[in-house]
């Protein structure tokens, strides 16, 4: 198919979704009301007018945000003036990127892939650059940044076999979507190559902008604290997908007393209250993180499970945890960021599915910061055993602080190629 006609179809059938994709946010505002801010900003429409020249960063939701605030960290460190656009997709991004603007920064929702919206958002907020995390590329959007000028960069970019395939597949869309990118920074060579296979014309290994997120040394602390308070290991599985918890829950209920005790962390505030309702219905006496402030309470000490339903706790569930099986690593969803819980020191299970970030599974694993099992069951079985081996969970953890550090420094060098290319 032409590309031409190929894109022209594309936007023409986001159009004709536009009501349904408002009508879904609508529906889903009902858990999370945030979906329901500003929605006439996924238009491209918007209240007061704005001042030019922002740097723009697009993190569309919670994992993207927390890379971009490492980058972030590292510009306005070049540059101490620094006005920020930051925009997202999902509620929990911007949420979490809130946290991260100062006096004159802005925020917004990332308007929809339609050529009016993009339009308009470009003329709104005329930003120097923009900055799209890690996979971020959009059709319409590149298309019309380049008619106005404007360079874009693909941060932390990361392509996997998978969606490589994927955009091969749609190659009238993505490769020239892909060819309007003035560079692109990627994680690893492996991605580099694929991006170059993708069309990207200017390719530059970084490294992980991950490694350089900051944790908070107060929360490892806390959670710390709490494990000491339980006088038990706790066995977690971090940042769960669908599917997992029931598979995990019906797996703990084979093993025998005494148990260390359960915490599992989902990976969408959405499924908080579904994952409860799993936990009691398999048996186990549960102890929500939501329901209590500081301290647990005398009775979460006592609770088969504990259900970590907070935002923007995860050194906390590292500090806590003894063990961590990787969550999106035993379906195949290509696994959760593991770079987090090096940082905190905190020994990892992963499971066979870590496409989503293969370089850093496997430097883990061959630093000793991670093992991987074949299975859950084989998971559960090597986190009860670490669990009571302390001096292999001493060794591993020792490893995981030694890889975290070993590998940080892509801030810096993003921040400086995005400096040179958009200087204020």
């Amino acid at each position: 198919m032409p590309q031409g006609l190929a894109l022209a179809l594309y936007a023409a059938l986001l159009r004709l979704l536009t009501p349904l994709y408002l009508l879904r946010l609508w529906r889903r505002g009902a858990q999370e009301p945030l979906y329901r801010h500003a929605l006439g900003e996924r238009l491209g429409f918007y209240k007061a007018g704005t001042e030019p020249g922002r740097l723009w960063v697009h993190a569309v939701s919670l994992g993207e945000t927390r890379a971009a605030s490492a980058l972030i960290a590292a510009l306005r460190e070049r540059e101490p003036g620094l006005r920020l656009l930051l925009t997202h997709s999902t509620a929990t991004g911007r949420d979490a990127g809130a946290a991260l603007l100062r006096d004159g920064d802005a925020q917004t929702w990332l308007p929809y892939d339609t050529p009016g919206a993009v339009r308009r958002f470009l003329r709104h907020w005329q930003p120097r650059v923009g900055v799209l995390m890690e996979t971020e590329v959009w059709p319409v959007l590149q298309r019309e940044a380049e008619r106005a000028g404007l360079p874009m960069v693909l941060a932390n970019a990361r392509l996997s076999e998978k969606s490589l395939r994927q955009g091969q597949r749609f190659a009238a869309l993505m490769r020239p979507a892909a060819r309007r990118m003035a560079l692109a920074l990627a994680q690893t060579e492996a991605d580099a190559a694929r991006l170059r296979l993708i069309g990207a014309p200017r390719v530059d290994v970084a490294g992980n902008l991950k490694y350089d997120i900051a944790m908070d040394p107060a929360l490892t602390a806390r959670g710390q604290a709490w494990a000491a308070q339980l006088g038990r290991p706790v066995l977690m599985l971090a940042v769960s997908r669908e599917g997992e918890e029931a598979a995990l829950l019906a797996e703990w209920a084979r093993r025998t007393s005494p148990r260390p005790l359960l915490a599992i962390v989902p990976r969408h505030p959405q499924r908080f209250d579904e994952i409860a309702a799993l936990i009691q219905g398999a048996g186990f006496t549960l102890a929500r993180r939501s329901t209590w402030g500081d301290t647990p309470p005398a009775e979460a000490l006592q609770a088969d499970v504990w259900l970590g339903d907070s935002m923007r706790e995860m050194p906390l569930y590292y500090g806590l945890a003894t063990v961590a099986l990787l969550g999106g690593s035993f379906e195949p969803l290509g696994g959760q960021n593991l770079i987090e819980a090096a940082a905190c020191g905190c020994p990892v299970l992963a499971g066979p599915h870590t496409f989503n970030f293969t370089e850093a599974a496997g430097l883990a694993i061959a630093a000793g910061a991670a093992r991987r099992c074949g299975s859950l069951a084989e998971a559960v079985a090597q986190g009860e055993a670490l669990c009571r081996d302390e001096p292999t969970r001493s060794h591993m953890s020792a490893s995981a602080l030694a890889f975290a550090t070993a590998h940080r420094g892509a801030a810096g060098r993003m921040a400086a190629a995005l400096l040179a290319m958009a200087p204020p």
